[in-house]
Parts: C-alpha cells; sequence; structure tokens
C-alpha cells in the first residue's frame, strides 16, 4: 500500500514532505505504532532522492514523531492526538432531521459478545452450537472457487439466480408458496426486503396498519420513511380485519407467529384480510420470520398461497433458521411491485454479496439446511417444553403462557401485578436476561408480560434460570 503523499514542483522537496507526514501524524491519519515505507521505496514512489527522504525521517525522528527501528524499520512514535473542533449537528441545515432520527430507539438489539449474560431469554438469537460449521465452511470454499471463475461484475440485484432457484424450492417445500425464481429478490435480512417494498409502496404522509402489538423494528422503519402507522389489535385469531381503517396502502401482518404474542391467524382472518387488501388496493407484507419451527397441529399454509390477487408481499429470512450474523434473507413479490423493487434494490446496495449467495444455494441444494432445521427443531422443542412446564409449574402464579405453536419464542402474560421493569433489573444482576412485552405495544393498551426467546440458551440452563426468575418473584410480589 502507497503512503498518501503528494508532491507539487521541485521546490522545497524536503520541507512539502516533512509537513505532510507531521500532518498525517498530527490528525491521527498516520496512527501510532503504523510502519512508514523505506526511504528507497517512498522515494521512487514520490521520484525524489532518497537522500531527502533519509534526511526528514532523521528530523521527525528527532522530533519524537518518528522511531527507528534496527532490523525492522521507521515507525510512527505514540503521541496524542490533536483535537479539532468539528461541526455539531446544530450548526448544520439537517439539524432537525438528525435530531429526529436521534431520538428513534433501537429495539432487540442483541447484545455484544462481551456483555452478554449468563441466561439469555432474547428473541431472534440462535442456537449456536447446533449450526454445522464444517458444511458451511466446505460450502463457502466452493464459494470462492466460483467467484474465482466469475468476471469481475457487479452482480444482479435481485441475487444470484441459483440462490433465487434454491429459495423458490425451499419455500414451496416448506410454506407451500407459490413462486418462480423470477419472483424472488434477495436481500440483506429480512429489514431491508421491508425497507425495499416501503420505499416503493409509501410516501411520506402514508397510511400503514400493523398488529398492534407487533413487531417494533418494522413499525419504527415505515416512520422513519414518513408513514403514519396506525396500530390494529389482534385477538387469538390474529389481527381485527374489521378495524383496518380505509386509506391504509400497506397493511404489516405475521399471520403463522404473531409477532410477539405467537398465536396463529385463522384461515377466516386470513381470507378476510386478503379481501379488505383488495377493497383498499393494499399490498400485505407478510413476515414469516421463524415458521420452518412448528410443534403442534396441522401445518399452515402460507398466506401468499392463498392470494389469488397479487397483493402478498411474503418475506423470509435464514437469519433464523442458520445464524443472525449471516443477514440473508428475501422476498417474493407480486408482479406489480416486482420491478419497482429490484430498481429500489439496485439503487439501495447494488446487490447483497455474492459470497454467502453461492454459499447458501450450495448449503440448499446438497440438504444441509433441512437437515438443520431438523436438528434444530427437536432442540428448541425441548426448550420450548421445559419452559412451558415451569410455566404450568412453579411460575403459574405470575406468568401464564400465551398458546403458540411455532417459532422459538413464546409470550406470557402477568397473572398478577408485577413491577416488570424491577423484574427484569433484578435478573440482570443474577446473569438472567428477561425482557418485557411493553416494547412492542404501539396503540393497544399495553399487556405486562415477558417476551422468552429459547434460540440462545442452552437447555441445561433453562431450569437454572427460571429458578432465578422464581426467586424474584417471590420477593417483589
Amino acid at each position: 500500500m502507497e503512503l498518501h503523499v503528494v508532491i507539487n514542483g521541485r521546490k522545497d522537496l524536503a520541507e512539502q514532505l516533512y509537513q505532510q507526514l507531521r500532518g498525517a501524524i498530527d490528525s491521527g491519519r498516520l496512527a501510532a505504532g503504523a510502519q512508514l515505507p523505506p526511504s528507497r521505496l517512498l522515494a521512487a514512489q514520490l521520484g525524489i532522492s532518497r537522500k531527502t527522504v533519509s534526511d526528514t525521517y532523521a528530523l521527525l525522528t528527532y522530533e519524537n514523531y518518528l522511531v527507528g527501528k534496527i532490523g525492522r524499520g521507521t515507525f510512527v512514535s505514540p503521541r496524542p492526538v490533536k483535537a479539532e473542533r468539528k461541526q455539531s449537528a446544530q450548526d448544520l441545515a439537517c439539524v432537525q432531521s438528525l435530531e429526529r432520527w436521534q431520538t428513534i430507539p433501537s429495539p432487540l438489539r442483541h447484545p455484544t459478545l462481551e456483555g452478554t449474560l449468563r441466561y439469555e431469554f432474547i428473541g431472534g438469537a440462535t442456537t449456536r452450537a447446533q449450526f454445522p460449521q464444517d458444511h458451511w465452511r466446505s460450502c463457502t470454499q466452493d464459494a470462492l472457487r466460483r467467484m474465482a471463475q466469475a468476471g469481475g461484475f457487479y452482480s444482479q440485484p435481485e441475487g444470484l439466480p441459483v440462490l433465487r432457484n434454491a429459495i423458490a424450492g425451499h419455500v414451496a417445500f416448506s410454506r407451500g408458496v407459490v413462486c418462480t425464481a423470477q419472483d424472488i429478490v434477495v436481500c440483506n435480512g429480512a429489514q431491508q426486503a421491508l425497507d425495499l417494498i416501503a420505499r416503493v409502496v409509501l410516501e411520506p404522509g402514508s397510511l400503514v396498519a400493523m398488529e398492534d402489538p407487533g413487531y417494533t423494528p418494522a413499525r419504527l422503519l415505515f416512520q422513519a420513511q414518513g408513514a403514519r402507522v396506525v396500530g390494529v389489535p389482534v385477538d387469538a385469531e390474529g389481527i381485527e380485519v374489521a378495524r383496518i381503517p380505509d386509506g391504509v396502502r400497506l397493511i404489516y401482518v405475521t399471520p403463522s407467529h404473531q409477532f410477539p404474542l405467537g398465536m396463529p391467524m385463522s384461515q377466516a382472518r386470513r381470507e378476510a384480510l386478503l379481501e379488505r387488501a383488495q377493497q383498499l388496493g393494499a399490498i400485505v407484507i407478510e413476515d414469516d420470520y421463524d415458521s420452518e419451527f412448528r410443534y403442534e397441529g396441522r401445518p399452515t399454509d402460507s398466506l401468499q398461497s392463498l392470494d389469488s390477487r397479487g397483493v402478498v408481499a411474503y418475506v423470509g429470512t435464514f437469519s433464523k433458521s442458520m445464524l443472525p450474523q449471516l443477514r440473508l434473507g428475501y422476498a417474493v413479490l407480486p408482479p406489480a411491485i416486482l420491478p419497482a423493487v429490484i430498481k429500489a434494490k439496485q439503487l439501495c446496495d447494488c446487490h447483497t454479496p455474492t459470497l454467502p449467495q453461492w454459499a447458501l444455494a450450495k448449503f440448499i441444494d446438497e440438504g444441509y439446511l433441512q437437515k438443520h432445521i431438523r436438528r434444530c427443531h427437536a432442540v428448541y422443542a425441548g426448550r420450548r417444553e421445559r419452559i412451558l412446564l415451569r410455566l404450568q409449574g412453579d411460575l403459574a402464579p405470575w406468568l401464564e403462557a400465551v398458546p403458540c405453536t411455532a417459532g422459538f419464542h413464546m409470550a406470557a402474560l402477568c397473572k398478577v401485578p408485577v413491577d416488570i421493569p424491577l423484574l427484569l433489573d433484578l435478573a440482570k444482576k443474577v446473569e438472567v436476561g428477561l425482557y418485557s412485552l411493553q416494547e412492542f405495544f404501539h396503540d393497544s393498551p399495553v399487556r405486562e408480560g415477558l417476551f422468552i426467546g429459547f434460540g440462545a440458551i442452552e437447555t441445561l440452563d433453562i431450569d437454572p434460570a427460571l429458578d432465578k426468575v422464581r426467586d424474584i418473584l417471590q420477593q417483589i410480589t
């Protein structure tokens, strides 16, 4: 890598070099410990004499900007970086926009590795111990070989054809989704899929309806794009379709495993929702985030499979079935909005990185994904059963599980008044990560309770963790 130094003309060469190197060190652009090029190499790069470079290095060494290490080279000495006053947000014309973004919360943000508690019930986190690292490594190596054979061009914004074909087969088999590869756009996680759909459907002031309680990151995303979000209450059958207001352009639902309460949407509600969307001319986003994991009853088809009107945008993710860090998701889009979403994807980030796309395509085609899902299903089923037994046992005086049949989180509602913030704070002090349902409510009255994820916590840790929760509840109620 070349050192960025610019020499103008043929006068004061040593002074020019000295000022630029000193300025780079003072500003921190050349960090403490950074190695400078050998004098012969830098002289050749700049087209000046080696003596000029050697003399400049010597002067900066004398002034304690550089230090020479015998047999290793010349390095930047540790020095305090001069603090230069930068413009504050108040100095900028966009100050109001910046302040608005600063007020947006960050719900469901996962802890850093250093901040992870011993017993963690956070939602959306998967079981790392079950992930087939060796199979993924072999798929990644295959992807590297494929990339080495490809030309140095950007890829398609909608995603690699081989991955879209694999996704089409996967969702048709596992969720009954009716699609071809041409209907699919590969995204950086489901959150980008939501963002792209909202970009092409919404304008500032547009009305969005979504379940209440519901997935807060989706609500915040729609609001950030200038939409007005209306929370529609849910009951045991899902979203109350009759309460979706007129004028709505976008309806966001989680019909297979309502987020965060967990119940599935009934068949009657699904049909009513599709009818209401057609009346409104609205697009329905079906977020099918973790429905691969079903434990009771008959499998339910996706809402998209019932859609004969072309109003459902089906959004899926591999963050829940594989690892969140992969950031791979997809959208199966109705023909009316597909071209616009592809154009938005191209303008947004050109395309999702192709290395993980190639790897995931092989991972699916080789059958590794289905094997991994089956393996995780058994693990999650055991954890779910253990938590339900505790909620029906010694935790029953305080908490009641909301019936759910899928996913790897559940909700537990309070049966008696409980100071939830105090419970969460005391649990954290004994290394138990608990989470409240409160942040998922928007317009509807808050129902106090806990959002219990069981993807990250090990099965043998569930009972010790819930023992601590029981002991705290006995103390505070």
